[in-house]
């Protein structure tokens, strides 16, 4: 969607229209709005404009003379309405980014009266007009849409212009409410694509396809203005690092090219070539320069104000150095599918660069491949949508998704490491002889032009290729390396899909991102779905809008597999973990125009999956242990943390009894896993300690930089002096925004002026304070120190696995509050 926007660059010189009272919209320009508005805000001191809605093509034709206007002084107030959601909030952002406060903007405020002017009044130093008719602001009715206005001043008709101009006082001084940065994000959040929208998006286009007289310029749209809006002010309340995540389609790389654009040297990294070869492109339609290059196995640029590099080229260490880039060479950098930024390659990368501003994108937050990517963005997430707000703001196409009942017995199969072993899986597959022709049906049944099938293995896909093949549906398998009949290499087998020489591919891993193939309007699930992301970027492969499709069809066939059940809440963004049942008559989680309808069979499957669910002691036990076999040693809690089923996690967190979190050392004696030191610590003090660590209220934060400063990266203090203190707290609230956890409503300015001693004051008032009053005893005050521990746990303090332990419970408490002061901010 995004990676094709564009907006027109009309000329606002307007010297040859002839000036006239009375406006029909024509393809005459003297007689459209737009150009006579043109004029008078050229002379104008104060422009008050009262309309129904505002769209975002109406606005950003008039954004460039309404800064003229401010410029010079002129005073400008916009009353525009919310009823029925046709004012679109990327109008509005655009006004807040373009024209900042300067413009006084609000909503009328009655709901219990229609509300339809459209009127726009100058005044000038001797008199006063006003434009009154039919057009709101938006493309058509501005230009040739058939749309009536008529002008006249208070010159020729003071009676007239008086009670117009009386009412629209009225109106915007006592029936409004200013659209603020909290409005407006409200007002976004909940805004649903009218169908009356479409139609207006539908003449905006037409007349943009009709004006040949136009520049194209690359402008940001949608969801992106959104995005830049927040991440300007994220940038403004001091982050240095930051996390977009948007669905798949929303157009994240346009956004990272709109955001950097002023920056000097811009790397973008990545870990496929395509991602790389599609960036450069958006980058260079924004920026309108060649000044790029690459860093990949063939390339070693250096010297380019934009390089795009390949995270496995770049992460090596032996490029990571001043011979080819010191680390402030970059002054943005941009880290792409983010949620893989938790490996290796990407972290050296990462810790290596210090640019002035980080961004990650994603479209998939949850964690992925180990340690939780929130804490690799200092927590900041200025902006998000979901797949669910995407569709509904019409910005993805809808879906129609059947879940389709597959007879595969799993029940046999082993699971390795949470997941089913490919070979098992592929032998089930073939073995049943009549999926490939379940398959077959159903896809004919619902028909497509281009689909997209997911497979287990290569195996599978060419097997899946083939029998499509012999039934006369041209296909291919399309894998790594793939060669022989029925494969295809992925870029021909993408052209041509595009051009319709093949109906379906069937893929294995290779199309779950940075692939963008807008015409797909089938996906096909012919393995378990075993992860909401894996699920969400395959789902997400088809959503993008394409001229003609009017929703995507997903064929998800489901068996008896472990987590069959899960994909209900995929689907609507529920948690499983909330254990309430699902409910196939409710459709209140679906998004806008889209249709989810279960084979009755999976209905009864999902039941029987439902009543067989295990106990949740039991659940967490079996997550211990398999991530005990995934990483090859005994976990920690933040390593359970990071790799848990974020179901079993959420569960696990909301069940006092069996939180194992807050009580971590006994559950490790329980299973017989404490070593031998670990053994004495935990029938001594150093036991009690670590406890109170893991359950000390953290309904705030002040505690944390506290017990920072006595851990001491390791080197554990019996006590703190108010400087250490004082050190502790600042870098912990330095970093990031985590300074907006300081108090209620606080701004970045106010923060920043805080003196030191102000700072002090509040620490040994507040965390200092309840830790000597809440810390079972263990904290204490001694001359020379603002805090000191008891006495008794001098001869613990240096024992390795007392330090283990401490820091790992700092670690995980830290994670876990700011995990849920994220997830706080999100449901708000």
């Amino acid at each position: 969607m995004a990676q094709s926007d564009f907006t027109e660059n009309i000329k606002s010189d307007n010297s040859n229209i002839i000036p006239t009272d009375v406006m029909t919209g024509d393809r005459n320009k003297a007689f459209q709005l737009y150009f006579q508005l043109i004029r008078s805000m050229q002379r104008a001191s104060q422009i008050d404009i009262i309309v129904s809605f505002l769209m975002e093509s109406g606005v950003r034709m008039l954004l460039k003379d309404l800064k003229k206007s401010l410029d010079s002084g002129a005073k400008v107030r916009i009353l525009t309405g919310n009823y029925l959601g046709i004012t679109q909030p990327s109008a509005l952002y655009l006004i807040k980014q373009k024209l900042g406060d300067r413009v006084d903007l609000r909503f009328y405020n009655e709901k219990d009266r229609s509300f339809h002017p459209k009127a726009y009044i100058f005044h000038y130093d001797k008199f006063s007009e006003i434009y009154i008719g039919s057009s709101n602001i938006s493309r058509s009715a501005l230009t040739s849409g058939i749309e009536w206005n008529y002008r006249f001043s208070s010159l020729t008709d003071k009676v007239g212009y008086e009670k117009f101009y009386r009412t629209f006082e009225d109106l915007f001084e006592n029936h409004s409410i200013e659209i603020d940065d909290e409005e407006l994000k409200r007002y976004s959040k909940n805004w649903h694509r009218p169908a009356a929208a479409k139609d207006l998006e539908r003449y905006d286009e037409s007349e943009q396809d009709k004006d040949t007289n136009v520049r194209l310029l690359y402008e940001p749209r949608g969801a992106q203005i959104e995005a830049l809006c927040a991440l300007d002010n994220s940038r403004e309340e001091g982050a240095k690092r930051a996390l977009v995540q948007a669905a798949t389609g929303i157009g994240k790389t346009y956004l990272a090219a709109f955001d950097s654009k002023n920056y000097e040297h811009v790397l973008f990294v990545a870990h496929r070539q395509e991602i790389l070869n599609q960036a450069a492109v958006s980058f260079k339609n924004v920026r309108n320069s060649d000044d790029y290059g690459f860093f990949d196995g063939d390339n070693k640029c250096t010297d380019k104000a934009v390089i795009f590099a390949s995270v496995a080229t770049l992460g090596n260490p032996r490029y990571l150095c001043e011979d080819y880039f010191a680390p402030d060479y970059f002054q943005y950098v941009v880290i792409d599918e983010f949620h893989h930024a938790v490996n290796d390659q990407y972290r050296r990368i990462v810790d290596y660069f210090k640019p002035e501003f980080l961004l990650g994108l994603t479209a998939t937050p949850e964690r992925m491949d180990g340690r939780n990517i929130y804490e690799i963005c200092d927590y900041n997430v200025p902006y998000e949508i979901s797949l669910k707000e995407a569709i509904n703001k019409g910005m993805l196409s809808p879906f129609h998704y059947y879940g389709i009942y597959d007879d595969t017995d799993y029940s046999g199969l082993h699971l390795v490491r949470g997941r089913y072993d490919e070979q098992e899986l592929y032998n089930a597959y073939i073995s049943n002889k009549g999926r490939p022709e379940l398959i077959y049906k159903h896809y004919m049944k619902y028909g497509s032009k281009r689909a997209l099938g997911f497979c287990c293995s290569r195996e599978h896909a060419r097997e899946m290729a083939k029998e499509f093949v012999q039934r006369g549906i041209a296909a291919a398998a399309v894998f790594s390396n793939a060669q022989g009949e029925y494969t295809e290499d992925r870029s021909v087998a993408i052209e041509k899909l595009k051009n319709g020489d093949l109906r379906v591919i069937f893929a294995v891993d290779m199309f779950n991102e940075g692939v963008d193939v807008p015409e797909v309007d089938m996906v096909m699930f012919l393995r378990p779905t075993e992860s909401p992301i894996v699920f969400l970027q395959q789902l997400g492969r088809g959503l993008r809008r394409s001229k003609g499709k009017k929703y995507l069809n997903v064929l998800d066939f489901i068996g008896n597999y472990e987590k069959a059940g899960r994909v209900r809440f995929f689907l609507t963004e529920r948690n499983y973990a909330e254990g309430k049942g699902y409910d196939p008559s409710d459709n209140t989680n679906i998004p806008d125009d889209c249709l989810i309808d279960f084979d009755m069979r999976l209905i009864d499957l999902f039941a029987e999956l439902d009543r067989k669910h295990m106990k949740i002691r039991d659940l967490i036990r079996g997550e211990y242990y398999r991530i005990k076999e995934l990483l090859g040693y005994r976990p920690s809690r933040m390593d359970l943390f990071t790799y848990m089923d974020d179901d079993v996690y959420q569960m696990t967190i909301k069940n006092s009894k069996e939180n194992i979190f807050k009580r971590y050392m006994d559950y490790l004696d329980d299973l017989g896993e404490l070593s031998d030191e670990e053994k004495t610590l935990y029938s001594g003090i150093g036991r009690e300690f670590i406890n109170l660590i893991e359950t000390t209220n953290m309904s705030k934060v002040y505690k944390m930089p506290v017990l920072m400063a006595f851990y001491n990266n390791g080197n554990i203090r019996m006590g703190v002096t108010e400087d250490e203190l004082l050190r502790a707290w600042k870098e912990f609230f330095n970093t990031g925004t985590n300074w907006k956890d300081l108090e209620a409503g606080i701004t970045y300015d106010r923060y920043k002026s805080i003196s030191d001693k102000d700072h002090i004051k509040k620490i040994l008032q507040m965390p200092v304070h309840f830790l000597q009053e809440s810390g079972k005893g263990f904290f204490v005050t001694k001359d020379g120190f603002a805090l000191t521990l008891r006495d008794e746990l001098k001869g613990v303090i240096g024992e390795e696995s007392f330090a283990k332990h401490m820091g790992d419970v700092i670690e995980y408490r830290a994670m876990d509050y700011y995990r849920r002061r994220y997830r706080n901010n999100e449901e708000t």
